[in-house]
């Protein structure tokens, strides 16, 4: 198959193809591409035209997110009916005891809605990360400790809305997955292609 690399990015045999991207969201930045107020957006970072957010990750949240101009896979990727699942790292006050992370694994009523069964578990050591450009609120008094969530679902806010819920609140939260898409080492403020065999892997998981 013979590609080309132009402006408007590759090309099969003179037609456009589908371009897919992972990126990882600072603190900070709007997970949107303008904003009348002037504050950071992922224009800041991302040139590749054509490609619009699959899902959102709000302005304080960091991590990973997937931008892609395949309609149909941005839909799948954010239809809730898929269960891909969406993995973050939470950093929270205080260490949750097991009525705590049983409640998240049940689901936490929000606005009159259960939100769907989760995965939680507790990290014995916090994970290695880069520290946030704005430092996490500090109280002497109420240490904190890290959580893996894994959410089926994407209600608005809802892991910090999930962890307040059970007394909990959270103070830094870091997407590290989207289904088979792992963030892995990709440097804050940077994006990558994502290779074929990824998006293929994308769809298996939701067929």
């Amino acid at each position: 198959m013979n590609r080309e690399r132009g402006v408007e990015g590759p090309v099969v045999k003179g037609m456009p193809v589908s371009r897919t991207i992972a990126f990882n969201k600072p603190y900070g930045v709007l997970p949107c591409f303008t904003d009348s107020g002037g504050r950071p957006t992922l224009a800041d970072y991302i040139d590749v035209p054509g490609v619009y957010a699959a899902g959102r990750l709000d302005q304080d949240s960091e991590g990973l997110m997937i931008l892609t101009s395949d309609g149909t896979l941005a839909h799948r990727i954010t239809d809730p009916r898929h269960k891909l699942g969406k993995i973050y790292l939470a950093q929270v006050e205080r260490e949750p005891n097991g009525e705590a992370l049983s409640r998240l694994q049940s689901g936490v009523v929000l606005s009159g809605q259960r939100t769907r069964p989760a995965e939680v578990r507790v990290l014995t050591e916090a994970p290695s990360i880069l520290d946030r450009p704005v430092p996490i609120r500090f109280r002497k008094n109420v240490p904190t400790a890290w959580i893996v969530i894994t959410l089926y679902e994407g209600m608005n806010r809802q892991v910090r809305r999930m962890t307040a819920a059970v007394g909990h609140p959270t103070l830094r939260l870091i997407r590290i997955a989207i289904g088979p898409i792992q963030l892995g080492d990709l440097p804050p403020g940077k994006w990558r292609e994502l290779a074929p065999e990824e998006i293929s892997q994308i769809a298996r998981r939701i067929e």
